[in-house]
């Protein structure tokens, strides 16, 4: 870990995060940093399932809006787009989450998600509503 989590954030990431086993393991607001184990988050023929990627996506990129948002801030995501380009069916997936645009009420955010081999298996634009704090 380079950038360690902000001390203000919430001292957990979430329930659906624990049980996909999302782990969040660099915390630089200009690239965000996750991980997600493939096993036990499967669907029926042995992949990665579309709707983990994305839960994988949403958390990510909602955090980086977080840290955006500031200290009393909070932030709901208004817009997910995915696109799956090569199925993962074992090992860990790593989500890279990096800025388009972060403005004072909306925050877009581009996610590349990899797997071991650094191969790419899907990217995704999360837009979030931004609410800073008053």
């Amino acid at each position: 870990m380079t950038t360690p989590r902000p001390e203000w954030l919430p001292p957990t990431q979430g329930p659906l995060d624990e049980k996909l086993g999302i782990q969040i393991t660099d915390w630089d607001p200009e690239r965000l940093v996750a991980t997600m184990p493939v096993a036990g988050n499967e669907q029926p023929f042995g992949l990665l399932h579309g709707g983990a990627t994305c839960a994988l996506v949403e958390s990510i990129g909602s955090w980086a809006a977080m840290l955006h948002a500031g200290q009393g801030g909070n932030v709901v995501g208004i817009e997910l787009n995915a696109s799956y380009l090569r199925g993962a069916s074992a090992g860990v997936v790593t989500a890279v989450c990096t800025p388009a645009r972060r403005g004072r009420t909306l925050a877009t955010y581009l996610v590349e998600v990899t797997d071991e081999a650094g191969r790419a298996t899907a990217t995704a634009r999360l837009t979030c509503m931004v609410r800073p704090a008053r």
